[in-house]
């Protein structure tokens, strides 16, 4: 049911120009910043901030809601040793009493110059060999002004030896030299509002890597490590982003950037990333992330994602999550779309540039589609609900997880996109398809800079008739705004494939637990028994979590408990798996001996069908629109490792 007083109206033209980004600053005197990484091994970063001023009240403001983080992020917290001066006297200032992250002062007369000295304490992403900088740990800038109208003139310094990468321009064109001892790196002037969607990686073990070299704009990986020997990527992995850049290219059909920079952060110790922005990504993974296949199995769609949200959350994004500037709330209702639709086209992309097969595709599929499928929250809250309450779902404890549920939006967003394709395949006897959407939804406007053009459910509406007529506004609000206790699985099946459970993992599962992989929470990587007693459960037997109304669940287990034995064992991953096989088809419980607090009990599982995991199974007879849609519309650049098994 159409809902108006949910769904903003389609913008009148007029005021989507309006809103887009100008290229050039409005500001004819521009802010000038200097961020000083020179402490980051020691976790600080400094900054000397010159802000073009006048006498009388000022008020300045450092960024609240980061976009792509969904919820109020502004690291104010972090920010320490705020000293203002004007014409070298000290200039006093007091906090907003009600918004933390505004300063008031007042500016002397004859003063047209405010300098600022601000330090930031850094409690992620850096450690002793590299740094990233987001730059909202640094701004300060005048309060309620549209950021897109602040001028601002960003420098770099870095330690000796650091090399640097960012989609920021360096002043004099050309390549980002490795900064000399104390030598400062200055940038074109920009506006605050591109500034924040421009961060910087820097590090000793810096690698630059061209790609796609066909494409334009230019395209570029830009890479740091820990260790020496990582951030010089396997030619393999640089085919296939080179492939990813391709395979965009011809999806899009379109490019608001200038350039394109991925910065890759691999790292044990500065911690994982995956966050949008408009010219450039910032994707952390471990040290070993892409050191080899198995590794890059659980991390292949974090570059196409976030490369994919330079289109679909940056340049095109919901009304209520544009806002004029970092200190207004953003409104999450559209979410479905913007990371939703993105985690399926950054999925798809990961499949046709060959960071996954078409094999491994399927293989995550089945587990996006199954832990939704199993995921009791959805009896009593529907996906336009964790969309409206990301800033408060994010970052949640992993206990109940499964009744309270959580960002889902981005998975249910992915199922819900490929039902949209595969139907649209359907009606058109597989002329047409999601890509087709894309062409109009994402590439209005054709070739341009940096620009951000909101958008709205109508709209929406409106581009999906455009490719095939249908009953789209239906569609959508029956799979985003009812109670649908079942996932939707009606793209995979149209796809020509079947959700099924069998006894044994599929060959991309066997992959990432064998290689000790794929996360495991503070327990570390224990059995898959969600899909059989209903557990989430660590190598060291603590449960994470309990599915509700499941086999666990009856038993009156609860999350942060923990198991210390399994039918008179000791526990282990092992001899949980075999206590579940041997309860299939018998009439005993599985019996476990379980510590809650400083308390021991005894818990008898009454449960019978053995060990499940799904997997996707083929329909014969059925049109394989799955296996169409992850083809390659490019010709594929050869890798020159030897090719990854698809294990059928």
């Amino acid at each position: 049911m159409h809902r108006p007083s949910r769904v903003p109206p389609i913008l009148p033209a007029a005021l989507l120009v309006a809103l887009a980004i100008p290229s050039a600053p409005a500001q004819k005197a521009p802010i000038q910043i200097t961020a000083d990484l020179s402490d980051a091994p020691r976790k600080l970063y400094h900054a000397e901030v010159d802000l073009p001023v006048t006498a009388g009240p000022l008020a300045l403001t450092t960024p609240k809601w980061i976009p792509g983080n969904h919820r109020p992020t502004g690291p104010v917290d972090d920010i320490t040793g705020v000293v203002f001066t004007a014409n070298g006297q000290p200039v006093p200032w007091r906090r907003d009493d009600v918004d933390l992250y505004e300063f008031h002062l007042v500016v002397p007369q004859g003063v047209t110059t405010l300098h600022a000295h601000l330090d930031c304490i850094v409690t992620s992403r850096v450690s002793q060999k590299m740094a990233v900088l987001e730059w909202e740990k640094l701004l300060l800038y005048p309060a309620h002004t549209p950021v897109r109208d602040i001028s601002i003139q960003p420098s770099l310094i870095v330690p000796a030896g650091w090399g640097i990468g960012t989609a920021l321009s360096p002043i004099g064109g050309g390549d980002y030299p490795v900064p000399a001892a104390g030598a400062t790196t200055r940038f074109a002037a920009t506006n605050v509002e591109q500034l924040e969607d421009s961060p910087v990686i820097a590090g000793q073990y810096f690698h630059e890597f061209a790609l796609a070299p066909t494409i334009t704009p230019k395209h570029f990986i830009d890479v740091v490590s820990d260790g020496p020997e990582d951030s010089n990527l396997r030619p393999a992995v640089l085919a296939e982003v080179s492939n990813l850049v391709r395979e965009a290219d011809a999806l899009y059909a379109s490019h608001h950037y200038n350039v394109y920079h991925f910065l890759l952060t691999l790292s044990d110790v500065a911690g994982g990333e995956g966050l949008e922005h408009g010219q450039s990504s910032d994707n952390g993974v471990g040290e070993k992330g892409f050191a080899d296949d198995e590794h890059q199995l659980v991390e292949a769609d974090l570059l196409s994602h976030e490369f994919t949200h330079s289109w679909n959350g940056k340049y095109r994004r919901p009304v209520g999550l544009y806002q004029p500037d970092f200190a207004t709330e953003q409104q999450g209702a559209l979410l479905w779309v913007y990371e939703g639709m993105t985690e399926y086209l950054g999925d798809v992309l990961a499949a046709r540039s060959g960071l996954r097969t078409q094999a491994q595709y399927r293989d995550f599929l089945a587990f996006t589609a199954s832990g939704l499928d199993y995921r009791p929250g959805r009896e009593w809250r529907d996906t336009t609900d964790t969309a409206v309450s990301s800033s408060i779902l994010r970052g949640g404890d992993a206990a109940w997880y499964n009744w309270r549920r959580g960002q889902d939006y981005y998975d249910e967003g992915e199922l819900l996109w490929l039902d949209a394709d595969t139907l649209i395949r359907k009606l058109t006897q597989n002329k047409k398809s999601l890509d087709d959407f894309q062409k109009i939804f994402l590439a209005k406007g054709g070739n341009t800079g940096p620009l951000i053009v909101p958008y709205t459910f109508d709209e929406l509406v409106q581009d999906l008739n455009a490719v095939v007529p249908y009953d789209w506004a239906t569609f959508l609000h029956d799979r985003v705004d009812k109670i649908n206790p079942r996932a939707d699985l009606a793209g995979i099946e149209q796809g020509g494939y079947k959700l099924v459970y069998k006894d044994k993992p599929s060959p991309s599962e066997r992959t990432v637990v064998g290689a000790g992989m794929g996360g495991g929470g503070p327990h570390g990587r224990g059995p898959n028994c969600w899909y059989s007693i209903g557990l989430r459960v660590g190598g060291d037997g603590g449960i994470a979590d309990v599915r509700w109304n499941g086999p666990a669940d009856k038993a009156r287990l609860a999350p942060g408990e923990k198991i210390i034995a399994v039918n008179g064992q000791v526990y282990s991953s092992d001899a949980l798996k075999e206590a579940i096989r041997a309860a299939k088809g018998a009439t005993a419980p599985i019996h476990l001996i379980v510590q809650a607090d400083t308390f021991v009990s005894n818990v008898d599982i009454d449960y019978h069908d053995g060990e499940r995991y799904p997997v996707l199974e083929r329909v014969e007879g059925t049109p394989a629109y799955l296996d169409d849609i992850t083809k390659p519309l490019t010709t594929p650049e050869k890798v020159p490792d030897s090719p990854k098994k698809d294990e059928d």
